[in-house]
Order: structure tokens, then sequence, then C-alpha cells
């Protein structure tokens, strides 16, 4: 166990992610030939749409040996209309490599992804890459890390030039000078003693190293405050500590597509990351007691596994699972708390991108590919039913935009329903749903891209010709004040009478969601109604709020407080309750009035200083607000990024746009920001 290692690639789009995997893969020997993103032969990149369009769309996972370890990686997509893939990758990782341009520098879906990890505790390093492109820049991409994701960086390399100069780099804790044989694609590392201000340079920041490491390593600093000449390996060892606790990021750099540095990325994987045994027992809850359990990663302890994606294969259902602890094998029966029913396992895979080699057992820290299990989904927890527990579920972020689909001919409705249901299982940030008013499918999903990938699955993966109406935003609702109503529904259903009488109080919590409180106590508790009655009142009272009170829109942002219930034991039902409460919410609602909410992005543009003009005053005329600008480069190289928060509903077609108005030389990027107040009508 302390040989493996499970680690992810992410970055932002473009920052070379898909490339550098790929020279792993070969200088690891899992492949003989290197492919490439632009020639759609990356090993990674599978979907013909991954190859058509150049990014990754899916996270893909593979499994290569380096200087005796086993290393798992999972090459995860750099755009932001995929990020549940990144999310549900970190979940499950033990660590990560974190991938910069050295010309751009820390750009926004950068910061997003460091933040995911972040949220996860994932032990990071950091590459530099693309040293040898024009405008490239290592201590202003350094200085970006600091500043914008404030990390410690440990330099345990400096490059020996920038752009058309850059010719290598020193090894800050050996002091030698490393270049890359262009004659066998970088397979032999060329090391001698570097001169002049290079070993100037390495010698301080070697300094800079054992200070941060003598922190976790009281031999060290003792042998520092002595002057005592101090061994690379046992800097390394007590950097190990440094990184483990998340206190410091070793950065490397080099250039991927160039073949240069990434055999010493792969050694740093080795020395720096965590193995599963390094980290803490994995934490969780009883389904039941809510007690919480832990499960140490030893074969000895009960199964446990957390299943991170489902993926359809054709056309069976194949699901990936991260095993903390125990062992299962082929044909064994694991419980799934979420859903209270056990599942067999009828094949187990270990994944090469979307090859697959069959295996018969699985273990601590295992990250493979499952197939029979027809219930689990994305988040959900297997383990042995005898000593169940339930680990944290991964939380997809809402659609932020939709489209309304229909099949092109009578023959495909069915087709159509059956398809989504696939890709919903696959995708949690894709949702189908029927518009109760049209009677249309809408489709709602991240963003243009990933509801364009996902129509175009439907016809090249599942054969299915479909007509797509124009993106619309999807808008939340929320309330402009606090109020309450009153409820009664008094009347006989199916020759039985039915009564309840609900009395909720509505308020405006900002941030907080969708959240619920009785302060009606069950009987049993000093209250008359039965618990499974006030049951029924909560779960229609949150439905409502599902599908919108006042103009139909999922509500946020939302508290709602059942004040009063009153029963009746003779004419008391779960209907009745239900009804009620939904009425009485419904009413609260009117007397509290609605407030539409839209999706506001964060929007920064990369451009050539001359078009800066240009582009601010098509941001402004989209209503948008610039929040700042940043040079960025020098010289030939010189542009700036502009930093924006647009409506989403202003954005459509921006693409396009942009590339007219800057001669195709500007790049956007786009996240979700938050939600902000806009008009509605009747409100």
């Amino acid at each position: 166990l302390a040989r493996r290692r499970n680690i992810g690639i992410i970055s932002h789009i473009d920052a070379g992610k898909t490339t550098t995997t790929e020279r792993i893969l070969f200088y690891s020997g899992l492949v003989h030939r290197m492919g490439e993103v632009d020639d759609g032969r990356a090993t990674t990149d599978w979907m013909l749409q991954e190859r058509e369009r150049g990014i990754s769309i899916t996270a893909a996972a593979v499994t290569c040996m380096w200087a005796d370890h086993e290393i798992t990686i999972i090459d995860t997509p750099g755009h932001v209309d995929f990020t549940i893939e990144v999310e549900r990758s970190l979940r499950v990782l033990d660590g990560a490599v974190a991938i910069f341009s050295a010309v751009e520098g820390v750009e926004p879906q950068s910061e997003t992804v460091w933040r995911q990890a972040d949220r996860f505790g994932v032990p990071r390093l950091a590459f530099v890459n693309k040293l040898d492109r024009l405008g490239a820049d290592f201590e202003r991409t350094v200085a970006m890390m600091r500043e914008k994701l404030g990390v410690r960086t440990l330099l345990m390399q400096w490059p020996d030039g920038d752009g058309d100069a850059y010719r290598g780099q020193v090894d800050v804790l050996t002091g030698d000078h490393l270049t890359w044989s262009e004659a066998d694609e970088g397979r032999t590392v060329e090391r001698r003693p570097a001169e002049g201000e290079l070993a100037e340079r390495a010698a301080a920041l070697r300094e800079s190293l054992i200070e941060a490491a003598a922190d976790h390593d009281e031999a060290l600093m003792e042998a520092y405050l002595e002057g005592s000449p101090i061994e690379a390996g046992a800097i390394r060892r007590a950097l190990r500590r440094v990184v483990l606790a998340g206190e410091g990021v070793p950065v490397y750099c080099g250039s991927a597509l160039r073949n240069r540095g990434v055999q010493s990325l792969l050694d740093a994987v080795v020395d720096y990351l965590p193995s599963p045994a390094d980290l803490p027992p994995a934490a969780g809850r009883h389904p039941e007691e809510e007690a919480e359990e832990t499960r140490p990663p030893t074969e000895e302890a009960p199964f446990s596994a957390l299943a991170f994606k489902v993926q359809m294969d054709g056309g069976r259902r194949v699901t990936y699972l991260r095993v903390y602890s125990g062992k299962a094998k082929v044909g064994d029966e694991v419980w799934n708390p979420a859903r209270a029913k056990g599942e067999r396992l009828a094949r187990l895979f270990r994944m090469y991108s979307h090859k697959r080699e069959r295996i018969e057992e699985v273990g601590p820290g295992d990250i493979v590919a499952a197939a029979g299990l027809k219930e689990a989904a994305t988040g959900d927890t297997l383990c042995e039913k005898a000593h169940p527990i339930r680990f944290e579920a991964i939380v997809a972020p809402h659609p932020v935009i939709s489209i309304a689909v229909e099949p092109k001919d009578a023959t495909g409705a069915k087709k159509l329903d059956e398809t989504l249901v696939k890709l919903e299982a696959e995708d949690p940030t894709f949702q189908a749903r029927r518009d109760a008013d049209t009677g249309q499918i809408v489709m709602s999903g991240m963003g243009e891209l990933h509801l364009d990938v996902l129509t175009r699955r439907m016809r090249e993966e599942y054969g299915l010709e479909v007509r797509v109406g124009r993106p619309r935003v999807v808008y939340r609702e929320t309330l402009r004040r606090e109020a309450e109503g009153e409820a009664v529904f008094d009347r006989e259903l199916g020759g039985k009478p039915q009564y309840a009488r609900i009395k909720i109080r509505v308020r405006p919590v900002p941030g907080e969601g969708v959240a619920y409180l009785s302060h009606v106590p069950p009987a049993g508790e000093g209250g008359e109604s039965p618990a499974a009655l006030l049951t029924a009142a909560e779960e229609a009272a949150l439905a409502s709020a599902g599908s919108g009170a006042l103009a139909g829109y999922e509500m946020t942002d939302v508290r709602i407080e059942l004040l009063e219930a009153e029963y009746d034991p003779d004419r008391g039902t779960e209907a009745a309750f239900g009804v009620a409460a939904g009425n009485a919410f419904a009413e609260a609602c009117r007397r509290a009035g609605g407030q539409l909410l839209e999706p506001v992005m964060s929007v920064e543009v990369t451009l050539p200083e001359e078009f800066t003009g240009a582009v601010i005053g098509d941001l402004n005329a989209r209503g948008g607000r610039v929040e700042g600008i940043e040079d960025r480069g020098g010289g030939e190289a010189s542009f700036q990024a502009v930093r924006a928060h647009v409506a989403l509903s202003k954005m459509f077609g921006y693409s396009t746009d942009l590339r007219s108005a800057t001669q195709g030389r500007a790049t956007y990027a786009m996240t979700f920001s938050h939600y902000e107040a806009c008009e509605m009508a009747g409100a």
C-alpha cells in the first residue's frame, strides 16, 4: 500500500494536462508511442468528441509503474462545463498535480480546481508547463500562485531561460543542471553541475527549502543551525511531511510538449504525494444511528468503497469505485445504504482509459470499475451489510442553462426518455424534465458546450436524432420578506374523510439554500400528530419549494418553518397533511413576495493590449461590471487579462463576438459566480 499513489491531473483548459499525462504514460512504459491532443491520438482523450474538439470531456483513469510504485492517474477536464468530473475525482484521490501555463499563469479555472482540492484536503504538486512558449515567465507564474491561491511555494527547480531561450533547468536539491535528449524523445535525462548565476540561484533556493523542511524535522533543524552538511534525501523526507500536512506545494517546471521535465515530476509524485497508508482512516457515519464511523486502509477492516462515477459502456452500466478498506471479490454482494439494497459485483476491472483489464479482487486504495451494480449512483457508499457506513456524498453544482429537445419523429419519444435516464445517471450536473406548461422536454446543464456535447452523444452513441431549441437561462426564486400562511384541507377522498390544518412561516435566508424547521413536536415527544404525518407535511413543503411557489423556478435561500399542525385522530391522513402543507407554503410565499434570481458569471478575457478598449466596451454594453485589468507578459508578448461579472443571459454567443472584435486573438474563461436579483413580472 505504501508503494501506491492515486493522483489527479488538474488545471485550467489548455494548460497541458492531457499532454503531460501522455508523457507520463510513455516514460513509464505503459504506451510505446506518444499520442498528441492536436492529432486526436491522446490515450486519455478516447471519446470521438474529445479527439475532434481537442479537449477533455470526461475524466479518464490509467495505471502505470514508476520507480517500483504503482500510480493511478485520473486526467480531468479543464473546461468549467465539466467541473463535476474534477469534483468527483478529487473526492476519491489522495494527491494531485496542478498544471499551470507559464504564459497565462493562474487562470480562472485553475483557481476553481485549486479550491476544490482545498475543500477535500488533497496534497498537491505544481508543474509550470509551456516554458518554451513565447511570453513564458516562470517567476511571474509562481508569484501568481502565491497571490491568487495563497500557497507556500517550495521551488524544487528553476528554469534555465524562458521562451525560445529555455534550455533546461536546475535541480535545487542536488545543484544539477538537467537537459533532455531530443534524439530519443526525451527518455535520456542529462545531468551536469550547474554553473554561474544558475548555481547561485539553486544554492539560495536550497536554503529556503531547508528552512521549510526544518520546521518538521528536529534533526534537520539541528544540523542546519550547526552549519552541518545536509544530504538531499534528508530534505526530501522532511519536505514530504510538509506536503502531507498541507503546508507547502513543491513546484516543478518544464515543457511537456517538448518532452522536458516529466521524469522529475514523476519522481516528485513518488517522493512527496501520499500513499493510501499515509492518510487518516476514512470517516463516515452509521446509516441509521448517525454515530461517527471510521475505516482504516487495511484488508482486515470491513469492506467500504465510494461510487464516484457511473458510465454507460456499450449500453451497460459501469460504476467506478474507490475502495477505502477491506477486500471484495467478483461475485460478492455489497450493501448500498443510500438505496437500502444489496448489489452483486458481477465483474471487476482495472481501467486504462476506455480499455479495461479484468481482475478478481479489490482492496484498500484501489480505484477500479465494477459491472453489475444496477442501483449505485454517484456518491453512494458500498459496504458490508453487517458493518454499514455512509461516507459523505458528492454534491453536484446546479445547472445554469437549459434547452428544449424533441425527437425528430414520433418513434423516437420512448428512446429519448430512455437515453435521458442514462445520461442523467452518468452526469449529476445534467437534469432533464418535462415542462408542465408546454409539455416539452427541457435539458439543463452547466453551459452551452456541456449541452452541445450531450446532444451530439445522443446522435453518435444512442442513434437518436433530436431537434434542439435556443438556450435559456435557469433562474431561481427567493423571497422578499418574512410571511406566514395557513391552509385547511377538509374533504372526502375515496369515500374517507380527510382533515388537516397547517400553519407555515417562510423567510429569506441568503446563502442557506432551502432549510426546513419544525416547531411542532411529534406524538410521544409532547405533541399530538404522528411523526409520519409531520414528515408528509415536510416533504410536501420542500417539494413545493423545488418546483417554485411563485414563477415555477426552483427556490433557494428560503427557510420554511412549521408553526402549527392540527391533527384529528379520526380524519388525519398523510395525504391531508401533504396537501395542507403545500397550500400553506404557497400562501406564505404569496404574502412574502417573490424575487427572481439570475446566474451571474465571472468572466476573464485574455487579449492583446490593443483590443482592451473594445472588449471593455462590449462587456459594459452587456451590463457587465469590470472588476479589474491585469498586465501579463512583456515585450512582444504583452497582453492583458480583463476580469468582469456579467449575467449569463447576456453571454450567449459571446465566443463569436469576441473573435470578431479581436481578430481571433483573444480567449476567455467563464465560471459561475453567484445568483443576483433581477426583475420578476407580477412579483
